[in-house]
């Protein structure tokens, strides 16, 4: 028996949690035991029910690659030994097999089954190549396989059309009528605007958002995920090319990026955290950066936290919750920093470090 005591957020309640099989349990310890029977491996900080990246692409270290499942594991582990305990992977190029919902050593993993792209958009023969007339089944076929979510290549280049509204929004009600959810890919303003207005679950980049949509989202449930981070890496050597329009696209849609963020939160827009980038496990820069963009630090922390797996249907630091949970020294919302040094790592019950 493990006993783990600290400040949870985001009540900032002092708790005491005992550690019974892969289960958490508050209050007296389970099974009749006393609690000098527990060996107490967190006694203070700050606890949280893992960080989350909702939008990570382990298995492939660049477009073309192959899958490669050993890559897959390792870069799980990075997420893990980040204090990342709960990713989704919106499109891998294969998908995702079947022992990493049951190996116990590695992060819960939310699938969105392969890449769907039709003719033109995305890289060629990298994820799920499909004509437009077979975009919906395809569609529901992968959020089927994938345990509930699928991923459309909503645009791609910035001075190509996008997916058509009348299909995008047929390919939503296909696979939300099967029990699904649909992330686009958006980085132009037409096909982030047909996300919206086509009622996808989430907006993954959401490049050129129209402000006016934002009541919309927040309306019907649509998330807002950033990737500010991937975006902000590339800023500099965006700005050192040669004017031409896809650059000066990029531009105009980066320099609004962060201010959109901002109106998205205080639309009640559903903002969370995620990568997009590689090495795994980085997701406390993304909380970073949504500070930067204007979110209080307690939201940002939540977007990469307790507020992304609720998002995810996981539970946080409660009574019969599962026993994943990450401490700190310190208040990550005071210093944020502190992210990138827990002091003890839990997942499934097991003591990562």
């Amino acid at each position: 028996m493990l006993c783990i005591r600290g400040v949870v957020l985001p009540e900032r309640e002092e708790r005491t949690f005992w550690i019974d099989g892969e289960v958490l349990r508050a209050g007296r310890p389970p099974g009749g035991l006393a609690g000098r029977d527990a060996e107490t491996v967190v006694d203070g900080g700050w606890l949280l029910p893992g960080l989350v990246d909702v939008h990570t692409h382990p298995g492939a270290l660049e477009p073309g690659s192959p899958f490669d499942e050993e890559l897959l594991r390792r870069q799980l582990g990075e997420h893990r030994d980040a204090g990342v305990l709960a990713v989704r992977t919106p499109g891998t190029s294969r998908r995702m097999p079947a022992w990493v919902a049951t190996d116990p050593e590695l992060p819960r993993v939310t699938s969105a089954g392969r890449w769907l792209a039709t003719p033109g958009r995305f890289f060629p023969g990298f994820g799920r190549d499909v004509s437009e007339a077979e975009l919906a089944r395809a569609a529901v076929e992968e959020a089927a396989a994938s345990g509930g979510w699928c991923k459309v290549i909503g645009d791609w280049a910035a001075d190509e059309p996008a997916v058509p509204l009348p299909l995008l929004t047929s390919v939503v009600r296909a696979v939300h009528a099967a029990g699904g959810k649909v992330a686009v890919h958006c980085q132009t303003a037409e096909g982030t605007r047909n996300a919206v207005l086509a009622g996808a679950d989430s907006l993954e980049h959401g490049m050129h958002l129209d402000p006016a949509l934002l009541d919309r989202m927040a309306a019907q449930g649509t998330a807002f995920v950033p990737t500010l981070s991937v975006f902000g890496a590339k800023e500099e050597a965006m700005r050192a090319r040669e004017p031409g329009a896809r650059r000066d696209l990029w531009l105009a849609g980066w320099d609004t990026m962060l201010d959109n963020v901002r109106a998205a939160h205080e639309a009640k827009v559903t903002v969370l955290a995620g990568t997009d980038s590689f090495p795994c496990g980085t997701v406390a820069g993304e909380m970073e950066w949504l500070v930067r963009a204007g979110l209080p630090a307690q939201a940002a922390l939540g977007a990469a936290s307790w507020a992304a797996r609720a998002w995810l249907g996981l539970p946080g630091l409660v009574d019969g919750a599962p026993a994943d949970v990450v401490a700190y020294a310190t208040d990550p919302t005071l210093d944020p920093g502190a992210l990138n040094h827990p002091t003890r790592i839990v997942l499934r019950g097991r003591i990562v470090r």
